[in-house]
């Protein structure tokens, strides 16, 4: 049989259609894994299907996507719409889809994801009557056009978002939510023009392009740039390659019973016990995960919607105990109904790593020798954290949330080529950002510290920031950024590119000028860590190193 007849292999997940046994990550990848465990476990999650890996490697063997790939995507999609009671090809009841990568190895916000496959002129209306709301659709048939165009077809995002911008302006609206059901439909056939004149042909109608489409894109981010820069970073082979997921839409954006959000398990920059939430109220995961929107706190959730704050705590603790290890989960609320759509072992700061390990020890969920095994890259010089010596009458320009924990000056970069000039010349480097957005990998490898005028602790390159151990503030939101005058304005005062400035990982302030700083004293559980080794035998833990216990 010739390599073009093989048919690819498909897992599906879901609590009515399961795969079994689940394939392991190499097949279908983290988040199809993951999704398949969480239902294995009974928790809630939108029915769907994987592509494995093997599609990823074939693809970039041979350039093209196997020929039989569009018809065996049809069959799935019929029994995922009959599961969904739906059917992607309907204009009543239509069934839409995310079609979302999926790496063996964790790889937050580096490869693509596109929402609200599906939709069209018919499908838009159909979805506004079944749902009993039109601005619903028109907003989720906004979102797609903006981000398929930007995503497939490489349009710059800023000109869908200045488009839309200047229509929210007309209308008199500041905030999305201002803008109804007759403004959304404006907006979207002024975004339709713009993504005609930009590839000089009108937006796929037929929802089985938009898919093959999605798909490649998918595939083809494997070996982007911002990819292949964190695969170096962290080691991952290329061998490795995505699977892709295909999964039934739930909407955060239905109304404001219904939002998006991340949950970590513990606080991932201290490690301490207890939920660490982002959430928007009535939009979708790409508002959140990108950067672009200043989300509420956990707090806000508990107030709002106390039953699904309550159902993540005990989510939470089921994926704890199932994979012995801290979870950073996403989710999405429709009409107050909690779906969960990924969980992965949580990245973290160095001081975070030790705190969980000891505590999920004591807790019973993994045993002294695993916590300490798991320590095995962590230093105790690394979990010492620097103190900026402010003085007491100084007043910051700015402040945000600590996103990820750090104090320092550093020359100031107001864009990643910005970033590595100046880390070129040996000092340390604070890139300053509108949001935290993963294209900006290369500023963020350079900088020792990353702050943004917008975005939450939970966005992916503010992942990306905690993991590699950078200190983060996010959602400084008097702060100005001027990148073609290479200058950020706040608070009267405008800094060039180049100049000093500090920011403060315990006050979340950013300050003008440069500080002394001194290590903090070394946190109590750093000692317990130590030990726990010296009990255990771990004469060579690295923990031990700067005690001079080797």
């Amino acid at each position: 049989m010739a390599d073009s007849d093989v048919k690819m292999p498909i897992s599906h997940f879901g609590a009515e259609f399961m795969t079994s046994p689940v394939p392991g990550k190499d097949r279908i990848g983290g988040k199809g894994y993951h999704l398949s465990v969480m239902s294995e476990l009974g928790l809630p999650v939108p029915p769907g299907f994987t592509v494995e890996t093997e599609l990823c490697r074939r693809y970039h063997v041979e350039g093209k996507l196997p020929p039989e790939l569009s018809e065996q995507l049809s069959w799935a999609l019929t029994d995922l719409g009959k599961r969904c009671g739906r059917s992607f090809w309907s204009e009543e009841r239509p069934l839409l889809v995310s079609v979302r990568s999926g790496s063996v190895s964790s790889m937050p916000g580096m490869l693509e994801t596109i929402l609200n496959i599906g939709l069209n002129e018919k499908t838009v209306e159909g979805l506004a009557a079944d749902a009993g709301n039109p601005r619903f659709a028109w907003d989720s048939y906004r979102r797609l056009v903006a981000s398929f165009g930007s995503t497939v077809y490489k349009i710059p995002r800023a000109r869908f978002e200045e488009v839309y911008t200047a229509e929210k302006r007309r209308m008199g609206a500041v905030l999305d939510r201002e803008v109804d059901a007759d403004g959304y439909r404006e907006v979207v056939q002024r975004l339709l023009a713009v993504f005609e004149s930009a590839t000089g042909k009108p937006f796929p109608q037929d929802p089985q392009v938009q898919l093959i489409e999605a798909v490649e894109a998918v595939l083809k981010s494997w070996t982007g740039a911002r990819a292949i820069e964190y695969r170096k970073l962290h080691e991952i082979p290329e061998s490795d390659g995505t699977a892709v997921t295909v999964q039934a839409m739930v909407f955060g954006n239905h109304g404001y019973a219904s939002g998006t959000g991340v949950a970590f398990t513990r606080n991932p920059s201290t490690g301490d016990r207890g939920l660490y939430v982002d959430f928007l109220v009535n939009a979708q995961g790409e508002d959140i995960v990108s950067g672009g929107v200043d989300p509420d706190s956990g707090d806000e959730l508990m107030r709002s919607l106390p039953s699904i704050h309550q159902q993540l705590l005990e989510f939470g603790r089921i994926l704890e105990n199932h994979f012995g290890d801290m979870q950073d989960m996403e989710f999405t609320v429709e009409e107050g109904k909690l779906y969960l759509l990924q969980t992965r072992v949580g990245k973290r700061t160095p001081l975070a790593a030790v705190r969980i390990a000891l505590d999920l020890a004591e807790e019973g969920i993994i045993d002294r020798k695993t916590a300490l095994d798991r320590l095995r890259h962590i230093s105790a010089r690394s979990v010492r954290q620097p103190r900026l010596e402010i003085p007491p009458d100084a007043q910051p320009l700015v402040t945000g949330e600590v996103a990820s924990l750090g104090s320092l000056s550093g020359r100031l970069a107001v864009s990643s080529e910005g970033a590595r000039k100046l880390k070129r010349q040996g000092e340390p480097v604070i890139l300053v950002r509108p949001e935290t957005r993963t294209e900006d990998l290369e500023g963020i490898i350079s900088a020792d510290g990353i702050v943004t005028a917008r975005g939450g602790r939970t966005s992916h390159a503010a992942v990306v920031a905690r993991h590699l151990g950078k200190a983060c503030i996010t959602g400084c939101s008097r702060l100005e950024i001027d990148e073609a005058g290479q200058m950020v304005r706040a608070g009267g005062r405008a800094l060039a590119e180049g100049e000093w400035i500090s920011m403060d990982g315990r006050s979340g302030g950013v300050y003008p000028g440069r500080f002394e700083s001194r290590h903090e004293e070394e946190d109590p559980v750093v000692e317990e860590a130590r030990k726990w080794a010296r009990d255990l035998g771990y004469g060579d833990h690295p923990l031990l190193e700067t005690a001079g216990e080797r």
